[in-house]
């Protein structure tokens, strides 16, 4: 089994995109688990969401305490020291950033996969919902995924122009992944 958990604010889509990973690993015949931790609901305060991924069913519902991978939706809190705690030895960054990566930032970590996941969703959607360009991000950095079962998944959550703005936004965050291995 493997862990992931969602670093987001609120109105990012850290929760959708936590469910909408989890459907794409269902739909390639494995078991995914998805669920949020939510302080105060609103726009704009932190969020955290978890995932867990495997060939078995999941029964542990807790939440992760040390993750595989970190999806950090909101470029800022990649400087938060909390967002990195637990990290595993060998773990994975899925940063949502314009820029790229001046030093290695947590001890663990051995890959890092960056995209412009709000220019992205601006330019395919129309807002500054990184949620789903992430999982594009992903997909191509660690190939734990295969970026058509996650355009298949969309299909759940999503529809009409939303879904194909989405779909849009998945394929350029698969395409327009800088990936750094350290």
């Amino acid at each position: 089994m493997f862990e992931v958990r969602f670093h987001g604010r609120g109105g990012q889509g850290a929760v959708v995109a936590s469910r909408v990973l989890a459907n794409a690993f269902v739909r390639e015949g494995k078991f995914g688990s998805a669920f949020p931790m939510f302080g105060f609901e609103r726009r704009g305060v932190p969020v955290t969401a978890y995932g867990r991924y495997d060939d078995k069913p999941i029964l542990e519902k807790t939440q992760i305490y040390e993750p595989h991978c970190l999806i950090v939706l909101d470029p800022s809190q990649s400087k938060t020291p909390g967002v990195y705690e637990g990290l595993r030895k060998g773990g994975v960054l899925i940063l949502n950033s314009p820029k790229e990566l001046t030093a290695k930032p947590h001890e663990n970590l051995a890959v890092a996969g960056l995209a412009n996941a709000d220019k992205i969703a601006m330019e395919e959607i129309g807002m500054a919902a990184p949620n789903i360009c992430m999982l594009g991000v992903l997909a191509a950095a660690t190939g734990w995924i295969r970026l058509e079962s996650i355009l298949a998944g969309l299909e759940d959550y999503f529809e009409g122009k939303k879904l194909e703005g989405n779909r849009r936004c998945a394929e350029r965050g698969f395409k327009e992944t800088n990936i750094v291995r350290f």
